[in-house]
């Protein structure tokens, strides 16, 4: 028991394959890659401050 065989794996693409056929994997791969660069993107501007102007008054005080 244990760690999966590399046959396992094997019968595993192929249902992946024939599920989703070839065409389709790369889109998905490109859609996921899109919606991780977005969710970074995302991240990076919460990073940010909203309003400089309010950042500045807060240094002055």
């Amino acid at each position: 028991m244990g760690a999966f065989s590399i046959w396992h794996w094997i019968i595993v693409l192929i249902i992946v394959l024939l599920l989703f056929g070839k065409g389709k994997i790369p889109s998905l791969m490109a859609d996921m890659a899109k919606g991780i660069k977005s969710f970074k993107s995302n991240m990076a501007d919460d990073d940010k401050p909203s309003n400089p102007d309010q950042d500045n008054q807060n240094k002055d005080q």
